[in-house]
């Protein structure tokens, strides 16, 4: 078969299968047959909105900070409560939003029906590159979409960018506390059980810094919903080498608090 012959069989093979999987038939429909805004009644909630992953920080917080409850958000595997605080004189309502794309995703989509409009994310994250030590801050820049939710958003493509504004309130929160930091790449996956070696090398030469579970999913759901999402992530365990280190990351509670504080203080520059 000749080069030109073999070119095109190719590409017209890669259309096909591009339309034949249900992950890459993106619906470009406004609204969906359950649509939030019109299931969900808007509340009095703060605009602005910490999403954070460290539950004994939230436990803390509502503790020391003498938390409300603003939403109480019953789930099928319990309350997904939003708690709000005053902080520096202003509202500032946070949440946990769970473990995973999809609820996380569907939880952020609630939040937005409640009315928080500004987000910052803080969690943490796999480090692909052994010079990012435990608990180094990635403000993330963008993230390869290898998760399901973020094709339900958006056209399939291989990454999602963060929004620049938010990205800009971190990134100047983060300089004027005199905290280190990298913005880069991150790579976004369902399935932290198949994080093959083989694949760890692909998302290194394409640029990831860090790898987790959520972030291209959120980005997507912002993105669609017209509203500000940033997410900065701290250095956790090791997949940069030949075996794996758990680096004891999610025992670093000083680490995990600062950051939710350095998130709440970027969010309120929004």
């Amino acid at each position: 078969m000749h080069a030109s012959e073999r070119s095109l069989t190719h590409q017209v093979l890669k259309g096909f299968l591009q339309v034949s999987y249900p992950i890459l038939e993106f619906d470009p429909a406004p609204e969906a047959f359950i649509e939030p805004s019109k299931v969900i009644r808007a509340r009095d909630l703060p605009e602005h909105c910490v999403i954070t992953f460290f539950k004994e920080v939230i436990d803390k917080v509502i503790e020391e900070h003498s938390a409300k409850v603003a939403m109480e958000n019953k789930w099928e595997d319990g309350p997904h409560c939003i708690y709000e605080i005053s902080y520096h004189d202003r509202r500032l309502a946070f949440f946990h939003p769970g473990v995973g794309a999809p609820i996380s995703a569907g939880l952020l989509e609630e939040a937005i029906a409640f009315g928080c409009r500004k987000f910052i994310a803080c969690g943490g994250c796999g480090v692909l590159d052994k010079d990012i030590a435990v608990g180094h801050l990635i403000v993330v820049s963008s993230a390869v979409r290898d998760e399901g939710v973020s094709y339900h958003y958006l056209p399939p493509a291989r990454e999602v960018t963060a929004n620049a504004e938010a990205v800009r309130a971190l990134v100047k929160t983060l300089d004027a506390r005199g905290v280190p930091y990298r913005v880069g790449k991150t790579w976004t996956t369902d399935a932290p059980y198949r994080e093959t070696p083989g694949k760890i090398g692909k998302r290194k030469e394409e640029g990831c810094l860090v790898v987790e579970m959520e972030s291209a999913a959120l980005i997507a759901v912002a993105q669609f919903r017209n509203v500000i999402f940033g997410q900065a992530l701290y250095g956790g365990d090791d997949l940069s080498g030949m075996e794996w280190d758990s680096r004891q990351w999610t025992s670093k509670r000083d680490i995990r608090e600062s950051l939710f504080w350095l998130c709440a203080d970027a969010c309120l520059t929004l």
